[in-house]
């Protein structure tokens, strides 16, 4: 095994062709307008000043992401775990960063990169109220590209399949792996845990 060079790419893949780089559009177009409003769950990318990475899981009512223009989305953040990685970088860093979005039963995806910036508003707030609460801070994001991504990746994994989906009880409760791994707090059963999530969403 030896690694690959920047330079081996080239003779491994071969080029993109022109439809696939002419795909990635600098705004929101119509079509991408509707897969986010119909889209409950995304996936957050951001970059440290370290260059440390992070990926954070995002969800709400479908079209809890909103299109504010063609150029700018914003997104609510709800309760989590406090780290705030995602927005540490954001606010520390270039604030450069990447959404995937998931419509259900859809095996394309979205992607949209662009800038972020944070704001914590009292009307932006109050504005994008969901789940009874209002949010803590609200993303901006000015859009510099934005392209849909083929399905492949969700075909291979059948990811809407109800064929393979697996069953809750085949791991421990998240409150008992954590516990297993730090010691502290409580091996909660699973059933706890969604009560307590479902009154912090």
């Amino acid at each position: 095994m030896t690694d690959i060079a920047a330079s081996d790419l080239a003779t491994i893949y071969p080029a993109p062709s022109p439809r696939v780089i002419a795909k990635a559009r600098p705004e929101i177009d119509a079509h991408a307008r509707k897969f986010i409003a119909m889209s409950p769950f995304c996936v957050l990318a951001t970059s440290g000043l370290d260059g440390s990475v992070d990926a954070s899981p995002r969800g709400g009512n479908p079209g809890f992401i909103h299109v504010v223009s063609p150029t700018q989305l914003v997104m609510p953040d709800r309760s989590g775990n406090n780290r705030i990685d995602s927005f540490r970088n954001i606010v520390e860093g270039s604030g450069q960063l990447q959404l995937i979005f998931f419509v259900p039963g859809i095996d394309e995806t979205l992607r949209v990169g662009g800038t972020g910036k944070l704001s914590a508003e009292p009307d932006l707030l109050a504005s994008m109220e969901e789940f009874g609460k209002l949010p803590r801070a609200v993303l901006s994001v000015a859009v510099r590209e934005a392209y849909f991504h083929c399905g492949k990746a969700l075909m291979r994994s059948k990811l809407w399949s109800p064929e393979i989906k697996v069953e809750r009880a085949v791991l421990p409760s998240i409150g008992q792996i954590i516990y297993d791994q730090t010691s502290l707090g409580e091996p909660e059963p699973q059933a706890a845990v969604e009560a307590r999530y479902r009154t912090q969403l």
